[in-house]
């Protein structure tokens, strides 16, 4: 465990030590899909919503950013696998930097979560199976209408390594960009995910199965970018026990106990931790989908991130419907060193003071969370020492 956070007077205003990141605060920036980088490309007002989120010495990891151009799976969502977007994440970076903030970039392949408007040559996606996702869910579509998921290409076994290596070009282009690291998304029923849950990887080669042959492909995915960028720069997120985009597993807590014992052994492996692991909740499914409750029991869940936090050697990360109140618990009992707020983020450019001082946060727009205007929604959220931020022009389209 990187840190004794059970110490008494811990809070999430406690400053900590992740790695070679000297945190004045607790409170994590969560990624968040909010689709404001017109083609890919991070604009002006990708630069106006980091650097209003960002304190001096606050953590802060970006949106999902497409490590290749077969990764997408929302409209307008920023990508790190070309020389134009290195560029354009330059002056975000530097933005951030200059507030005295610390920025990791969120590398994301959807798999199977996209569609052929999406893809280039319009193919299919591709995934660790053929087995499209149920109707359960709907993909947004550039034209801003909703349409069902097609089914997938399952990657054959040689072009796995080739995926690996689009993560490792996507991490060196990050860095070349400024960022102080990489978060891999191995979360929410997305490319990785695919490949860790059994209620979706039906392969029959050396990448399904057994847990083992399931978490070989994040495990390639670690150690090809830890050796390209070093571990001290490197995140992981995944969530076991979250079944977003149909990603069930029939052991959730065993996976999740498999991933943290494999990311343990590459860190004595190379004698250097990682940044940290990161750890969705299960409370996430009903608060992000219905917000009208909980599946399962609070201890069960609590139970499952103890077990993960006490496992893990290293700096671990919690997210999931976490209120002030929950927050200030989750750190304060030792369960986590740090909490990402998502939502709350959103609507709250300065969560951070007014989690300090305990004031009142602005309610979320959730109608404007996908939209792609650069102002409304997105950087027109008030501040407490601001009024509100109207005086701002409605919209820039």
């Amino acid at each position: 465990m990187a840190e004794d956070s059970a110490t008494q007077g811990t809070t999430l205003f406690s400053p900590y030590r992740m790695g070679k990141f000297n945190l004045s605060h607790r409170v994590v920036l969560a990624p968040m899909t909010r689709c404001r980088a017109l083609n890919g490309i991070p604009r002006p007002a990708l630069t106006d919503y980091y650097t209003q989120r960002s304190t001096d010495g606050g953590f802060l990891i970006t949106e999902g950013t497409l490590i290749s151009s077969t990764a997408a799976g929302f409209p307008h969502v920023p990508g790190i696998y070309n020389e134009e977007q290195v560029e354009a994440w330059k002056s975000v970076v530097d933005a951030v930097h200059a507030k005295g903030g610390i920025i990791f970039c969120q590398l994301w392949h959807v798999g199977r979560a996209s569609h052929q408007v999406y893809q280039p040559g319009g193919g299919l996606p591709i995934s660790s199976t053929s087995v499209p996702i149920s109707n359960r869910w709907r993909i947004l579509k550039p034209d801003g209408s909703y349409g069902t998921y097609p089914k997938p290409r399952a990657l054959e076994t040689y072009e796995i390594l080739d995926v690996v290596e689009h993560y490792r070009r996507a991490a060196l282009n990050a860095i070349r960009a400024g960022f102080d690291g990489i978060e891999i998304h191995g979360a929410h029923g997305y490319l990785i995910d695919q490949f860790l849950k059994d209620g979706i990887n039906d392969r029959t080669d050396e990448y399904g199965g057994s847990m083992e042959n399931r978490c070989k492909f994040l495990m390639q995915v670690v150690r090809a970018v830890v050796e390209a960028i070093g571990a001290e720069r490197v995140g992981v997120r995944i969530s076991p026990a979250i079944d977003h985009l149909d990603a069930t597993d029939s052991d959730p807590l065993g996976l999740g106990l498999a991933v943290v014992d494999r990311l343990n052994k590459i860190q004595v492996d190379l004698s250097s931790k990682l940044s940290y692991l990161h750890v969705t909740q299960p409370r996430y499914t009903a608060y992000g989908q219905t917000e009208s409750g909980r599946p399962g029991s609070e201890e069960e869940e609590a139970q499952l991130m103890r077990t993960l936090r006490k496992a893990f050697q290293g700096t671990f990360m919690c997210s999931g419907g976490f209120t002030r109140e929950l927050g200030m618990q989750v750190v304060a009992e030792g369960d986590a060193d740090l909490v990402s707020y998502g939502r709350f983020f959103i609507s709250n450019p300065d969560l951070v003071l007014r989690f300090r001082i305990n004031a009142p946060l602005t309610k979320y727009i959730r109608k404007t969370f996908y939209t792609q205007d650069p102002v409304v929604g997105y950087t027109d959220y008030p501040f407490l020492n601001k009024g509100s931020a109207g005086q701002r022009p409605l919209s820039r389209l």
